[in-house]
């Protein structure tokens, strides 16, 4: 939201600077992102100087051009030739003398130069309203009135001021906030300061000559619609204060009497409309539900097909504006308008936010009505508009003004003691402090107890109902910096599960942080073309956009599309690791599933002058997981090949029959799906039952054993089928006090061994804690360890 200083300062009487407004704005909540100084015009017509024109003849060498003698106040006339149809001697004129750049309102901008024009000598240019970015006519040069002084600066003559421009990131909950009133009440409470609000009392009804029927069908979607009617307006172009009021804070100028609705509603908060009259047949505004599916042509000239929801102003034949988002192709003001009917209308938010998201449109109006207006605000708008639409075209008002309102909307009443906002707040700030922020936020105090207050929030601040919302706006003014660190601190017994999702995720995090890993965070919403089982996927009913219609299933994709973004641009290695959660649907319940994602692609380090890279592979990764799950103390895994299609080939640990982690090589179709043609490495593991594994883990300490451990190596014949993981679990189950480690240290498979066969060698490290092993003990072991890995895998030991 961009608000600006000098606007501000039309509401308080401060003599803060633009630096010191912004500190108090964003202590107050309304958080500053930027602050820039700005100029509404382009240039603020720097160097441009009012002259007068002496004489003024033919050009010898040219039919339409003119010799001029300009005195510009500095003592020696200025030779300009000028080829404007209306130059004349006498006349006060705008002029840009040499070195002068101007802004042009279209085009780039261009320094004026000494020149020579069919051999006349040109020393500036006597300049149109368009040459200098003050509007878009061309018709002729500016004729300033004549009692203007020679040599005054333009930027003086047009009281063009530099302003600062306030970026605000205003809170989804703070719809109070977005206009330059809402701010200003920020900031007049925090200073103490009262609110100016504009004067309306000069507005009156000249004449009750031409109403508009208005007829409100649909009261919960318009709980209150308020219009007039100003006739004999003249349509053109906005006089320089508005134009720059709005230039400044971005708004681009279309004419006077649309320029007067977007000052409003960027000024009071209330969005407006003006309908041309004469657009409104049958005399008759009828707010109401159209039929489904019929065809409405909106003011950008796109046809859209209502739904039977949507709420429309209409008259008395067919539709004219989208309620409370945009209007129509048919209704809005133009040149030929003389004569509008001005809606000033409080909107039922749920209702503007289907339509808006309905239709993918989002405009200045539509973002208000969407978080809540003010429903007592819509007459003195009006009035207000009413005021400056005379101002700036003319005009009558011709109509007494229509407020149908026959349900009033009531302030939101809370109680709330002195002893809870003491207690939230962490400290006592007396409770005259309390009343007299509470009072300066437009709170009513009903009622005063010893013990606390009965309060009535106003409308409009739709975001306060409830007592700890009462201490949150008590505080934000009062000022966080001014609540004190406590010097005791007071806690309390947590009985949670340990080890805490926090702690493991955190140990986890260091380990691949200080491994060259970076922790990614993606959005939960992603395409349901990445969803490999429709009927399960968790899609969004109302989508931003296609690229964010379904909640993913997989954290697999996301971590692809980061892949890709790097890849684009040359940042080819990559490790990025993710937690978050992954949703599905089953028999109508939605399931969420925390997961722990990894990605690596590339070579396996940086490049460098004594060591060459080489590519990541499937065992990089291995070690990676391996070296997770050994810092965690998880063991005793069950190794299966995986079966998950999203891989080209990978491995899956498995943990008392449940899937702790899958990992591999990423399949063509899902690097296809995302545009990356680098072979990548993922693992998943499911968080959850690394969490159940780390939690049955019971920590024993115990010392070093001093006798020494006695390695034996086997080497046997088994099934293609038989996994290492199944000949680790017979050993463990074989001995389970002398045998410390089984490891693999070979495997071969080829046309030397017979079919069906491949060959494992196998280490076996044996350690007695209270003895030194001798060989007879050892040789039992290992008798025993061949005789069950024969008879349960079928292994034929080779000699």
């Amino acid at each position: 939201m961009k608000i600006s200083y000098n606007w501000l300062k039309e509401f308080i009487d401060t003599d803060k600077t633009p630096q010191e407004l912004s500190t108090i704005l964003t202590g107050t909540g309304l958080e500053v992102e930027s602050l820039e100084k700005v100029q509404a015009i382009p240039g603020g017509l720097e160097a441009l100087v009012i002259g007068y024109v002496k004489e003024c003849v033919d050009h010898a060498n040219s039919d339409h051009l003119h010799v001029t003698k300009v005195d510009v106040g500095t003592g020696e006339d200025l030779q300009i030739v000028c080829g404007a149809h209306n130059v004349a001697a006498g006349q006060k004129v705008v002029v840009a003398t040499v070195g002068t750049t101007i802004y042009p309102t279209v085009g780039e901008p261009f320094s004026i130069k000494k020149s020579k024009i069919r051999g006349e000598v040109s020393e500036g240019m006597i300049c149109a309203e368009d040459e200098i970015g003050l509007g878009h006519d061309h018709a002729g040069i500016m004729v300033l009135d004549a009692d203007v002084a020679v040599g005054t600066l333009a930027k003086d003559y047009f009281k063009l001021n530099d302003d600062y421009l306030y970026e605000i990131g205003l809170t989804p909950n703070r719809a109070d906030a977005a206009s330059h009133l809402g701010t200003a009440r920020d900031i007049a409470a925090f200073l103490k300061l009262g609110i100016k609000k504009p004067d309306v009392s000069a507005f009156k009804v000249d004449s009750d000559t031409n109403p508009i029927q208005v007829v409100v069908q649909n009261e919960a979607a318009a709980p209150r619609y308020s219009g007039l009617t100003i006739s004999d307006i003249k349509v053109g172009e906005s006089p320089v204060w508005l134009k720059e009021r709005l230039a400044v804070i971005g708004v681009r100028s279309i004419n006077n009497v649309v320029d007067v609705t977007n000052y409003i509603l960027h000024e009071l908060g209330q969005p407006l409309h003006a309908f041309d009259a004469a657009a409104i047949t049958g005399n008759k505004v009828i707010v109401k539900n159209v039929t489904e599916g019929t065809v409405f042509k909106t003011l950008d000239d796109v046809d859209r097909k209502l739904s039977a929801d949507d709420l429309m102003i209409c008259n008395a034949d067919e539709a004219m504006c989208i309620a409370g988002v945009f209007g129509g192709a048919k209704s809005g003001v133009s040149e030929s308008t003389t004569g509008i009917f001005l809606e000033s209308a409080y909107f039922n938010a749920v209702a503007v936010r289907k339509t808006s998201k309905r239709f993918g449109l989002k405009t200045d109006a539509s973002f208000r009505f969407e978080r809540g207006t003010d429903p007592d605000m819509t007459v003195f708008a009006l009035k207000r508009a009413a005021l400056l639409i005379q101002q700036v075209a003319g005009g009558k008002v011709t109509s007494e003004i229509f407020d149908h309102y026959p349900q009033p909307v009531a302030g939101f009443p809370v109680e709330i003691t002195y002893n809870t906002i003491d207690r939230l707040i962490g400290k006592a700030i007396g409770n005259d402090t309390i009343k007299s922020i509470i009072t300066a936020l437009d709170i009513k105090i009903v009622n005063e107890t010893t013990e606390g207050l009965s309060l009535e929030v106003p409308p409009y601040r739709v975001d306060v109902t409830r007592d700890v919302d009462v201490v949150e706006e008590i505080l934000r003014i009062y000022g966080y910096n001014n609540i004190e660190i406590p010097t005791q601190i007071r806690a309390s017994l947590n009985n949670s599960v340990r080890p805490e999702k926090d702690t493991v995720q955190n140990v986890i995090s260091d380990l691949l942080s200080a491994n060259g890993f970076n922790e990614m965070l993606a959005n939960s919403l992603t395409k349901l073309a990445y969803s490999d089982n429709l009927e399960a996927a968790v899609k969004i009913v109302n989508p931003l956009s296609s690229d964010l219609d379904a909640m993913r299933q997989t954290l697999l994709y996301s971590g692809l599309e980061a892949i890709a973004y790097n890849q684009n641009r040359r940042n080819a290695n990559l490790k990025f690791y993710e937690f978050g959660k992954v949703y599905n649907t089953k028999e109508d319940k939605y399931i969420e599933t925390q997961r722990f994602s990894i990605f690596i692609t590339g070579a396996d380090i940086a490049e460098q002058w004594n060591q060459k890279q080489k590519p990541v592979t499937f065992y990089n990764l291995k070690a990676i997981v391996d070296g997770i799950l050994k810092r965690l103390k998880i063991t005793d895994v069950v190794v299966e090949d995986s079966t998950c299609s999203k891989l080209a080939f990978g491995l899956q640990y498995m943990l008392n029959g449940k899937q702790l982690v899958k990992f591999g090589q990423v399949g063509a179709n899902a690097l296809k799906k995302v545009d990356v043609d680098k072979e990548v490495f993922y693992a998943d593991f499911n968080f959850d039952v690394v969490l159940n594994a780390v939690r049955k883990n019971v920590i024993v300490y115990q010392e070093v054993s001093k006798f020494p451990a006695v390695r034996r190596d086997l080497s046997m014949l088994v099934d293609l089928s038989v996994t290492f993981g199944q000949l680790k679990q017979i050993a463990g189950r074989t001995d389970k006090k002398l045998l410390k480690e089984v490891n693999v240290f070979d495997v071969y498979q080829g046309d030397k061994l017979p079919a069906g066969k491949k060959s494992y060698a196998l280490s076996f490290v044996l350690q007695d804690t209270e003895k030194t092993l001798t060989d007879k003990a050892v040789d039992a072991v290992m008798q025993k360890l061949i005789y069950n890995l024969g008879k349960e895998a079928g292994a034929e030991i080779r000699k």
